[in-house]
């Protein structure tokens, strides 16, 4: 006698789906949820691997989950898209990029979701009775959502993307993307629609808030605006360019008039000690070296970016600004990890140390060499007696098995990642 199929909207796989959804909403199940379907989707879609637009889709596929999750048990469909996921297809409208990379994400993000359903329910072993109902609800509400979504996303992109079209905005970011691509521009005629002139000392700058809620904050955006600005003016510049760069990033290039000026700004810890005290919470801000005409343009970005990079790897006590010519060393030699710890550990062997005698020696090791080797000065600046500095080289020299000169370079270059990473460059 057959006992019939069960039905997806039994209240057995309610109940089931309800300790699943119990589980997966607690913090670090969700986030690894969310990193998991972002990577494929990423793997895809190498456009969305930028810093800002890895945040922005992070922020729409964490809000997605939670409404998705939090639907499952219900007997009815009724999802309201949250707000990041509108904020995600307006980014993509303001970079400009085609409505078609949207579709892409919602496509691979569901070839996504089934894999990783799929999983959850082999790894959670639902009793064979009820397994392929869960599943039939689980895709049911998946594709059904995805189906919303795009829907839905796609009038927020097309709005978007309109009123973009109808702003200089549009064509400023246009601009700056093909001077960045390195595309060939009448220079002339790109300063005029950018209102910046691009045949001067360009000085570029990143800056971001710490938290990406990935919603279209107009607070947000006028702060980093304002915020650059003043930057700008501090520096010695009456013109600054911004373009976003996500919901809650920015792209900005100080123009530089004055040559003299802009060399003085390429010595290391110029830059931080103008603009002290500028950047408060929660803006960040990454600079680049000031560089001339278009290349020196998509140069200083460059390094900015860079800057940035090294910026968000470093303890979170390292400060609100970071400029490439403080950093260069460390981000080149940080750009293979492995590399990185094992020149560490070969150079500064006892001194790689956790310890506060470690910490200490190498502190003054670091200012010794950064000061060329002088007591005197180095006494200085870590403002402790000369015979102390004296003591600490005879100490360092000991543990390092050598004399300072012998490998005075690489030792520089180790203890400059060890300033800049922190702890976690140690081998």
């Amino acid at each position: 006698m057959s006992t019939g199929r069960i039905s997806p909207n039994s209240a057995v796989v309610r109940d089931w789906l309800a300790e699943y959804v119990y589980e997966t909403m607690r913090t670090q199940a969700l986030e690894q949820v969310v990193d998991r379907l972002d990577t494929a989707i990423i793997a895809h879609i190498p456009e969305l691997a930028d810093r800002d637009m890895r945040r922005d889709l992070a922020a729409s596929t964490r809000a997605h989950a939670r409404v998705v999750l939090a639907n499952l048990t219900s007997d009815t469909i009724e999802f309201a898209l949250p707000e990041e996921a509108h904020a995600f297809a307006r980014t993509l409208a303001r970079r400009g990029y085609d409505l078609r990379l949207l579709l892409r994400t919602y496509h691979v993000g569901q070839e996504a979701v089934l894999d990783y359903m799929t999983d959850a329910v082999d790894e959670r072993r639902p009793p064979p009775e009820i397994e392929r109902a869960v599943m039939l609800r689980l895709f049911e509400r998946s594709t059904r959502w995805v189906s919303i979504s795009v829907e839905t996303l796609t009038d927020t992109y097309m709005e978007e993307r309109e009123r973009v079209m109808r702003a200089a905005l549009n064509r400023r970011t246009e601009i700056v993307r093909a001077l960045l691509a390195g595309d060939e521009l009448d220079i002339d005629q790109a300063s005029v629609r950018l209102g910046y002139r691009l045949t001067k000392q360009h000085l570029a700058f990143v800056l971001w808030t710490d938290e990406a809620t990935g919603e279209p904050d107009s607070e947000s955006s006028g702060l980093l605006d304002r915020v650059a600005t003043r930057l700008a003016t501090v520096l010695g510049s009456n013109h600054v360019l911004t373009v976003a760069s996500g919901a809650s990033g920015m792209w900005a290039w100080a123009s530089l008039y004055d040559e003299t000026h802009a060399a003085e700004l390429t010595v290391p810890g110029e830059i931080e000690r103008m603009v002290l005290g500028q950047v408060e919470p929660p803006v960040r801000v990454a600079f680049g070296v000031p560089a001339p005409q278009a290349a020196g343009f998509r140069q200083s970005h460059h390094e900015a970016v860079a800057a940035r990079h090294v910026a968000e790897r470093a303890p979170a006590d390292r400060g609100r600004v970071t400029a490439y010519r403080e950093v260069e060393i460390a981000y080149l030699a940080g750009a293979d990890d492995a590399a990185m710890r094992g020149l560490i550990g070969r150079e500064l062997h006892a001194l790689a140390g956790r310890d506060v005698n470690a910490i200490r020696l190498r502190e003054t090791l670091h200012a010794y060499l950064k000061s060329q080797r002088s007591p005197e000065a180095t006494a200085k600046l870590l403002g402790v007696h000369k015979n102390t500095v004296r003591y600490r080289i005879q100490r360092i020299e000991e543990l390092l098995g050598h004399p300072i000169q012998a490998r005075s370079l690489p030792l520089e270059i180790a203890l400059a990642c060890v300033a800049t990473y922190g702890a976690d460059a140690l081998p």
